[in-house]
């Protein structure tokens, strides 16, 4: 999620598992009577497709963005940094939004406090790291190869909630990110035998996950510093990021190449900026829809699927030709995922069932 389902799916699944409640969210179900069958199926199937159609998009716009030959603009912190200034903008939006009348009286209410922005501040440069490895990842990989360069970020959940929280993992699930491990290495040796490798988007892909795994447990951490409030962890994280990233692009020299970019002043260019950051914001909410709609299990069903159609679909729009081992690679991370969330599921069921387990050991089973 460019600045992917990474920069606030993990977020909105820690705030939405966690019960805390979000009042941009409908209940589902209004008035504790269940809707007919077909309406809430309809309800989900409209979901998806926003969450699919959004996600996509995203991916799209920002690799157009970061790497087009007809925009030739090498400025990927500047990118990030207007989408998340326009993040930290539209969440203003909806607050503001509130004095509206009764019919916005559930929008957040958003002030900048000192104080919370501090306490914001490790996080915010976790999610600095994560948002600016994904869109160089996206910069120096394909999309269609983008969902294996940035695959490893099951295996480095498993890892860092053993080195931090001590949490053990069970053989199913370790069988499952081997299979991750592998795809995405049978990935790289299949891009290197097309010529299209590129070890800098590998190693951004590597950072990427490793930061999008340190972004959930901080994300635990800080929550409670905002009352729980995704939109005003969302709104002082984008904060705080524009603050951090300005003496990064002045050392990097993006001002200067900014200065010599002949489309700055051109109303299409800023049109795609534009729109690439709404989409970014709106990732947010659309899968906070479908995890509220669904669940955790089947949103992360829904994702790997998500990731298959997208790869396919990049290789139809870009023309590219890839070999049956370069497909093997992709269903191999797929299926791994695939298989590790369906194992976490079926343990985290077996955990809520079991009357003789400890409530500090269900809250440590998760999908």
């Amino acid at each position: 999620m460019s600045k992917a389902q990474l920069t606030r799916t993990g977020i909105l699944r820690m705030a939405l598992g966690g019960g805390a409640a979000d009042t941009l969210l409908p209940a589902e179900g209004g008035g504790g009577r269940r809707a007919p069958f077909l309406l809430r199926a309809l309800r989900i199937a409209v979901v998806v497709c926003l969450y699919w159609f959004t996600s996509i998009a995203m991916v799209f716009l920002n690799k157009y963005l970061l790497d087009s030959p007809s925009l030739r603009l090498d400025a990927p912190l500047f990118v990030t940094f207007f989408q998340c200034a326009l993040t930290a903008a539209l969440c203003l939006g909806l607050s503001l939004g509130a004095a509206c009348g009764p019919s916005c009286s559930g929008l957040p209410t958003l002030r900048l406090d000192p104080k919370v922005s501090r306490s914001v501040l490790p996080l915010s440069a976790v999610f600095i790291g994560m948002v600016t490895s994904n869109n160089l990842c996206l910069k120096h990989v394909g999309v269609a190869f983008y969902n294996v360069g940035r695959s490893l970020t099951t295996v480095f959940n498993v890892l860092l909630s053993y080195l931090l929280l001590k949490q053990t993992t069970s053989l199913y699930a370790l069988l499952a990110c081997g299979v991750i491990i592998g795809g995405f290495w049978l990935g790289v040796d299949q891009e290197g035998a097309e010529g299209t490798l590129s070890w800098t988007g590998i190693f951004f892909g590597i950072l990427a996950s490793l930061c999008v795994s340190l972004n959930a447990i901080y994300t635990k951490k800080v929550l409670p510093v905002v009352d729980g409030s995704i939109w005003r962890l969302t709104f002082y994280n984008n904060v705080n990021a524009c603050v951090l990233f300005f003496p990064l692009m002045i050392l990097l020299g993006e001002f200067r190449t900014l200065y010599h970019f002949d489309k700055l002043g051109s109303p299409g260019f800023w049109g795609m900026m534009t729109l690439g950051g709404v989409f970014g914001f709106a990732i947010g909410y659309v899968t906070g829809l479908q995890i509220k709609f669904t669940s955790p299990l089947t949103h992360n069903v829904s994702g790997t699927a998500k990731a298959c159609a997208q790869t396919v679909l990049a290789v139809i729009y870009f023309e590219e030709t890839k070999s049956f081992l370069w497909w093997t690679s992709n269903l191999m991370v797929l299926g791994g995922s695939f298989a590790y969330t369906w194992v976490k599921g079926l343990e985290m069921r077996k955990v809520q069932e079991d009357p003789n387990v400890k409530s500090s050991e269900r809250n440590e089973t998760g999908v």
